[in-house]
């Protein structure tokens, strides 16, 4: 079980890595150039961007699941139909929201406090990046599918390709051509377009058979397309009350000045760097987890969900003591801001807190979408951000950044022991 757990969590780590890595690229770029605005000014773009992407990271988690227990089955008409009806919903949404383009900017950045010119640097960022919603959202959907698949390599060379593509083109626009912080933002849309390229074209080579089970009669059948959007639509709400912690966090951090939302963004990407590790494994979870379910292997999906938790103990201990010992050397390779780094030190004890909190979290959700047990992740979710809100209200008049941070370390935990509680109904529902 170690080694299936592994072939799938490996290549996702890899993939999932590359994307904080590549966060830390873009904050190392604009961390050193002449304003340190620039740092705020990506974290305030990237939470109109989460709450955008996030929002439909359904068409990556609702594939995945469906896709596992159709391939648990052996069911090819549907693991062909769950593609197809997934890419065509991902663009739809993507050519939408470039249609829709000045209404999320302005909302966005109405809602969104900051200083003057960090918010005009996110506004030329956000200009920029908008246009590669289709390419993000049809990326999203296919790496679902391939996870449920049980290919986890594909979305690997994907990725790694991607971030290649986006820190190139990033240091020639930003440096060669002078474009600042708006070349950052082209380099990553770019990078985009051919990641969605390259995934198509190695699908056509390993996939082709699925051309044959393709029937656009299927698609054309809406009732379809209800058990799709059902479990979506509990993964939707979900997101939404995920995204507006981290959105409630940074607008947060911002009223309490632009130093501040720096030290919290460079912070955030500490927590960034464990989550997608620990998304590795989540991601073998919702593959395995479909698959058993499919197949109607209960007890084996039992031992799975021990064997799974033991890697998850062992990865937060492991980034606790890495936190531990090298939080400051990585923060100084993110910017070269001396009071930046100076002011982060008061807020580094939370760094340590979060892979402990964390870690059962991300699990279970991996559990959770693998079996399209969509209710119970949004209940659990909807709890834990219930209460985060509450210790944020108590303490209004006097919320400061450690309580700030003290809200958040709660608000992981909670969703991961909710979670435990809820998992004996997958078990119960899928008896043999």
């Amino acid at each position: 079980m170690n080694r299936e757990i592994l072939r799938l969590a490996i290549p996702n780590i890899i993939s999932n890595i590359t994307v904080p890595l590549l966060g830390m690229i873009d904050l190392f770029i604009v961390g050193h150039l002449e304003h340190s605005e620039y740092i705020g000014a990506i974290a305030l773009a990237n939470i109109i961007f989460n709450v955008i992407y996030m929002g439909f990271s359904f068409l990556r988690m609702g594939t995945s699941g469906f896709t596992a227990q159709a391939y648990g089955a052996a069911d090819k008409n549907e693991q062909a139909t769950i593609l197809f009806r997934s890419i065509l919903v991902a663009f739809s949404f993507g050519l939408l929201i470039i249609i829709l383009q000045s209404v999320i900017s302005g909302l966005g950045f109405y809602l969104l406090d900051a200083g003057i010119d960090v918010k005009n640097f996110a506004k030329e960022y956000f200009s920029i990046y908008i246009w590669a919603a289709p390419a993000v959202l049809g990326l999203s959907a296919m790496n679902g599918w391939y996870v449920g698949m049980q290919n986890a390599k594909i979305p690997m060379y994907t990725a790694i390709i991607v971030n290649v593509i986006n820190i190139g083109l990033s240091f020639t626009f930003v440096y060669n051509f002078k474009m600042q912080i708006k070349g950052v933002a082209l380099g990553t849309a770019i990078a985009q377009y051919a990641g969605l390229l390259l995934s198509i074209i190695i699908w056509f080579i390993k996939y082709e058979w699925v051309r044959s089970y393709f029937n656009l009669q299927v698609l054309k059948k809406w009732k379809e397309y209800i058990p799709f959007f059902k479990v979506n639509a509990d993964i939707f709400i979900r997101t939404i009350a995920l995204i507006s912690v981290t959105t409630f966090f940074m607008s947060r951090s911002a009223k309490m000045g632009d130093d501040i939302l720096a030290v919290n963004a460079l912070l955030m990407q500490l927590f960034l760097l464990f989550s997608y590790v620990m998304d590795g494994f989540a991601y073998a979870a919702e593959a395995l987890t479909g698959r058993f379910i499919g197949s109607k292997a209960i007890d084996t999906l039992r031992f799975f969900v021990k064997r799974l938790f033991v890697w998850g103990v062992f990865l937060s201990l492991t980034f606790t003591l890495i936190y531990a010992l090298f939080t400051d050397e990585i923060l100084n390779l993110l910017t070269d801001k001396p009071s930046i780094i100076s002011i982060s030190q008061r807020f580094q004890f939370w760094a340590l807190l979060m892979p402990i909190a964390g870690f059962s979290a991300f699990l279970w959700d991996g559990i959770f979408i693998g079996a399209t047990a969509s209710k119970q992740m949004r209940n659990s979710m909807l709890i834990a951000v219930t209460i985060f809100f509450m210790i944020s209200l108590v303490f209004k008049s006097s919320l400061n950044n450690h309580i700030l941070w003290f809200a958040f370390i709660v608000y992981l935990s909670l969703r991961g022991i909710i979670q435990a509680f809820m998992a004996s109904t997958i078990f119960n529902k899928h008896k043999d």
